[in-house]
């Protein structure tokens, strides 16, 4: 309850991408929940081109590796805030900073918190989309780098001090109607990355780390400036050793804020 009301007051009082917001991987486990709420606004003057501002905070929990609740001890937060600009029909790309808090357990049972109990990340991303589409189908590869920065409670070093990270998805959109209000979204994303480790002042080798695999079903109702998004994603981790969580997630995104504070009426694509 306590962080619904944080996020609920982040929404409030903050003047707000394209799609859902999918969940993060959490680490080790069977199964997590994902929520977040999310702020998305229009910049430029002509709808569905130019600048465009997300803003979203959200949370997750997870169960043990030896049960099955999604719910059953907490597992992330995250505040992120990207830009996107549409500078040709085909084209985009978006910059962002996020801060990142996760809770780190042991791997044996009883899966207690580690210590340090929680690891602090902050995130600087760019990311370059092209869409494919047609009156019913969008197809949409994106390549997105990551660079991300590791710090304990105190701000002291982890064991892991920066990474660098590349990931490739591709996005498959099929609306369900004419108006483009309802659509099912699938993604397969790739993740490979090289890290800076603290402990032997030394990098790891660059290569394949995850896979994601998401579905979602998205509903924009006509009469209410939201997008409501429900879905399941499947993280399989490593490439020797592997295991995968299942996640099920739900968001909701606002649609120009700003606009509706003013009292303005202005379509979105």
């Amino acid at each position: 309850m306590k962080r619904l009301k944080i996020l609920l007051t982040f929404l409030i009082f903050s003047h707000i991408v394209l799609g859902q917001i999918t969940p993060p991987g959490t680490g080790k486990a069977n199964t997590a929940n994902w929520i977040a709420l999310g702020l998305r606004q229009e910049l430029d003057t002509v709808p569905g081109n130019g600048w465009e501002s997300m803003t979203y905070v959200g949370f997750g929990q997870k169960s043990n590796p030896d049960n099955n609740n999604p719910f059953y001890k907490p597992a992330i937060f995250i505040l992120n805030q990207e830009f996107y600009h549409r500078f040709h029909k085909a084209w985009q790309y978006s910059v962002a900073l996020s801060y990142r808090r996760q809770d780190e357990y042991l791997d044996i049972s009883p899966y207690k918190h580690a210590t340090p109990k929680i690891e602090q990340e902050f995130r600087a991303y760019g990311r370059f989309s092209y869409l494919l589409k047609s009156s019913r189908i969008e197809f949409i590869p994106t390549f997105r780098q990551d660079l991300r920065k590791f710090y304990a409670p105190d701000f002291d070093k982890t064991s892991e001090d920066f990474q660098f990270r590349s990931r490739f998805r591709l996005q498959f959109v099929f609306h369900l109607n004419k108006n483009k209000t309802q659509k099912l979204v699938a993604n397969s994303e790739q993740l490979f990355s090289i890290s800076k480790m603290t402990t032997a002042n030394q990098w790891t080798n660059f290569g394949y780390r995850e896979s994601r695999f998401s579905f979602y079903y998205s509903l924009s109702p006509k009469a209410l400036p939201l997008t409501l998004n429900i879905g399941y994603m499947n993280n399989l981790v490593g490439s020797k050793t592997v295991f995968d969580v299942h996640h099920f997630a739900f968001d909701i995104i606002v649609k120009n804020p700003i606009n509706l504070v003013q009292g303005t009426k202005r379509p979105f694509k």
